[in-house]
């Protein structure tokens, strides 16, 4: 790598972790500059390293948020319990399954969710008084825990934004808190991705710790960035966010 590729590197790291701490969606930003950088880099070695700096980010985020934050540990555990299997059983099976098939669902999925918040402004800025009953905790727990864990695992991007709208919607909370509580699980279903990646020999560990300084420098900024300002700062990075990557997903899809 020359000098121009590592601070590009670098820079997308940092700017990765900073989105990863408030919505979610680094990704999409780090592996497009990872592969550019390394244009004979396997996919799979790609996702593999980069999950060494979202693990990084995501944890980093996940504990600054828990220090201001209140957690409800009785969604937490459970689903950050089965999120680690769950992104695990993902990354085994990326490579199986083309992601081609994803882009048109996640896009209409994201575009969905873009509308849904910018035509309610209310959503997700206000504590609502509406009962959460257990039948509503088992679905967040088996949601965010393993389908989105599994999601992570064999694609990715837009978990954080999945997390966020599942955790909003079903337990009621401002979207601060689910974007607090949305860190958990990434950091979660990452680790168990990142062993599985890991195992099959896909991560360059150097280059995945050098970019794990600048995701966990991005979350630091993003996460105190996101406490300070409130939900209603979440809500616009987030829907700039499934705006920036929907324009992607689209552009790999039909390009």
């Amino acid at each position: 790598m020359d000098f121009i590729d590592v601070v590009g590197l670098l820079t997308a790291a940092v700017a990765a972790g900073w989105v990863d701490a408030v919505v979610g969606g680094g990704g999409v930003l780090l592996i497009p500059v990872l592969l550019l950088s390394f244009p004979h880099l396997p996919p799979a070695t790609a996702l593999g390293t980069n999950k060494i700096a979202a693990i990084t980010g995501t944890a980093t985020a996940a504990a600054m948020y828990a220090r201001r934050t209140t957690l409800d540990r009785k969604i937490l555990v459970p689903a950050a319990a089965c999120a680690v299997p769950a992104g695990a059983l993902g990354a085994l099976s990326a490579a199986t399954v083309p992601t081609s098939y994803f882009r048109p669902v996640i896009m209409v999925l994201l575009i969905s969710v873009a509308l849904f918040v910018a035509l309610k402004p209310s959503f997700g800025t206000q504590t609502l008084s509406r009962e959460v009953t257990r039948r509503r905790r088992v679905v967040a727990v088996l949601l965010g825990g393993c389908v989105v864990g599994f999601y992570d695992g064999l694609f990715g991007p837009g978990v954080g934004t999945f997390l966020i709208i599942s955790f909003t919607t079903l337990l009621a909370t401002q979207f601060l808190e689910s974007a607090a509580m949305s860190k958990v699980i990434n950091a979660s279903s990452n680790l168990g991705a990142l062993l599985v990646f890991a195992l099959q020999g896909n991560v360059l560990w150097a280059l995945g710790l050098g970019m794990a300084v600048g995701n966990v420098t991005g979350a630091l900024i993003g996460s105190r960035m996101a406490l300070k300002k409130g939900s209603g700062f979440v809500r616009t990075v987030l829907v700039l966010v499934v705006v920036g990557m929907v324009t992607k997903m689209a552009f790999d899809q039909f390009a």
